[in-house]
């Protein structure tokens, strides 16, 4: 992974985070994101500098905002012309019965989760060498109760994962699906991110074996 370019959305908090520390340690370029905590956002590319990152980039990105995505887009291919890989990973949820479901939440799910992740997919395809990751969900897979709205954007996540992988067999594309896992999603409840950031490093690296589209369980590899 040294030197390889590395793009993670959602990476100032959680998952995302601690994917981008991952990489660092293994000297690739780390280009991270954050939507609202700035501060944090230049913490974890501070903390990506020391463990090692050969090159750091910093960027603003609502992925619910097309124009923040052309932003975003435009200002990695000025930078870098090129990424190696692409790592979905923004998310939110809304947990509650689904007749509480606010328009709002519904909205911000779906336009998060799924179409923002459609969005940001489309906008760097075209500078993508080899391949794209989407952190979808074990919610993806199988249903629960209180998370409907969640779910189904983590379905959706899926099945376009599986219909991008045919369309382009030339890239190593698939998803990595995580339990519970103690992010603000889950009230800090689960295992812990750095779990998932490792095996979302083994996917990256071909440690994992996944087929075109594919999915890795992240409770399969790290029980």
């Amino acid at each position: 992974m040294k030197g390889q370019i590395i793009l993670i959305t959602g990476s100032s908090s959680g998952i995302g985070r601690e994917t981008a520390y991952r990489f660092a340690r293994e000297g690739a370029k780390v280009i991270l994101t954050f939507y609202r905590g700035k501060a944090r956002g230049e913490r974890a590319q501070r903390r990506c500098r020391r463990l090692g990152a050969k090159d750091t980039f910093l960027l603003h990105l609502d992925v619910t905002d097309s124009r923040s995505i052309k932003a975003a887009a435009t200002k990695i291919a000025r930078k870098y012309r090129k990424v190696d890989y692409l790592i979905n990973n923004a998310g939110v949820l809304a947990f509650s019965p689904f007749r509480r479901q606010t328009s709002r939440n519904i909205e911000r799910q779906i336009r998060t989760n799924l179409e923002g992740l459609i969005k940001m997919t489309s906008a760097l395809l075209p500078f993508v060498r080899k391949g794209i990751i989407n952190i979808a969900s074990a919610a993806g897979e199988e249903a629960y109760a209180q998370m409907s709205v969640y779910c189904a954007t983590k379905f959706g996540v899926r099945g376009f994962t599986q219909a991008l992988a045919q369309e382009h067999r030339r890239l190593r594309i698939g998803c990595v699906n995580p339990d519970q896992t103690a992010t603000r999603l889950s009230g800090y409840v689960g295992r812990p991110p750095a779990e998932v950031a490792e095996v979302v490093y083994r996917t990256v690296s071909g440690a994992v074996k996944m087929k075109p589209g594919g999915d890795v369980d992240v409770w399969e590899i790290i029980p």
